[in-house]
């Protein structure tokens, strides 16, 4: 019976315990910025490619390259095999969680699914782990019932139509099995409020511009961490948000 491991990022390959079994796929995706309203898989990954190359200057080659190439491992898995899915409980994971639970729920025919989560504040999640820290997350793995995986495959296709209301009421509905799920919708439909007011990320990074004085993104892009860290925003997403709210004034 093969095993695999889905890591949230490079990062985290990099500081795999080799104690631990089974070969190694990479989401590199960050769902959780952009446009995802496609219809199918290829429609999603040019509309991504595009996005990134856009926003981030990043190359599409690089898009077509490094990252379809593991979402295609996923739809390509062995019958029977066991799936081990490290992700952390802030937006940006919990996005990119429920799309691979979406082609693990349509794409894959897996014996065991489980669910590897860090032990530690959110802030810093696997990233705060040494590799015994790593090894002992692994050891308190939760197995996903078929079910629980078609539940987070839901939330990303509710995710996918901008049903952010939707999402916190599944959230709620699944609180006491997935605790961390209702922070992470409460804090996704604070990105878009009702009245076309700014987003919650936005208006905490104009708070936090005016309490330190300073639009020097360090400083602010450090505060915002601490403060906001349930988004799991990485410097590039903030300093795309912090430039618009800079060039808006």
């Amino acid at each position: 019976m093969k095993e695999f491991h889905i890591l949230n990022g490079d990062a985290l390959k990099e500081q795999f315990p080799d104690s631990l079994n089974g070969k190694l796929i990479v989401a590199r995706e960050c769902l959780v910025d952009g446009d995802v309203s496609a219809d199918s898989l290829d429609q999603l990954f040019q509309l991504r490619a595009e996005y990134l190359s856009n926003a981030y200057d990043s190359e599409i080659d690089f898009y077509h390259q490094e990252v379809i190439p593991e979402f295609n491992k996923i739809i390509s898995l062995p019958e029977h095999s066991v799936i081990n899915l490290w992700f952390e409980d802030d937006l940006y994971c919990q996005v990119n969680l429920w799309f691979v639970s979406h082609l693990i729920h349509d794409f894959a025919s897996p014996s065991q699914v489980f669910l590897v989560r860090p032990h530690t504040d959110i802030q810093y999640g696997f990233g705060g782990l040494n590799s015994d820290g790593l090894e002992n997350a692994f050891k308190s793995k939760v197995r996903l019932s078929r079910d629980e995986v078609k539940l987070f495959s839901s939330l990303w296709a509710l995710y996918q139509h901008q049903d952010h209301e939707g999402i916190l009421e599944l959230a709620l509905k699944h609180s006491e099995r997935f605790p961390f799920l209702e922070d992470t919708a409460k804090a996704n439909l604070d990105r878009f409020p009702n009245d076309g007011s700014q987003g919650r990320p936005e208006r905490t990074l104009l708070d936090i511009m005016k309490e330190l004085d300073s639009d020097e993104f360090g400083p602010v892009f450090r505060e915002f961490h601490k403060r906001e860290s349930i988004y799991g925003f990485g410097d590039l997403q903030v300093k795309r948000l912090f430039d618009e709210l800079r060039n808006s004034n």
